[in-house]
């Protein structure tokens, strides 16, 4: 394989991981907007149907140009609350309950004491 087919296999798997990161990360947008599943669901087809209609593109410039413009149209679309899962970094629940105090132990026995 010489240097220009890896070169070129290489851009092609680098831009189909772009696009697939696009994808996930506009459907995690579009969950931010529209939170009721039924609403979310025809938006996800929309969304889908953008993707597909330009899955066949073999000319790396151009698809290049698409990417660009769907990060573009992402950045400009982005929530300005996103939702987050309640449990992680940033959520509602993430770090409610702090850690003890080390000098608490806890006591194996309690209640089973011997008078």
């Amino acid at each position: 394989m010489s240097l220009s087919a890896t070169a070129a296999t290489l851009r092609r798997e680098l831009q189909a991981q772009r696009a697939r990161q696009l994808y996930r990360r506009s459907l995690k947008n579009t969950l931010s907007w529209a939170i009721f599943r039924d609403i979310y669901y025809d938006e996800a087809d929309k969304l889908r149907a953008l993707f597909e209609a330009n899955r066949h593109e073999t000319d790396a410039d151009r698809i290049d140009r698409l990417l660009a413009a769907g990060e573009a149209k992402l950045k400009a679309n982005q929530h300005p609350d996103p939702y987050l899962v309640p449990w992680v970094y940033g959520g509602s629940k993430y770090a409610r309950n702090p850690p003890f105090p080390q000098e608490i132990s806890i006591v194996h026995g309690f209640g089973k004491e011997e008078h």
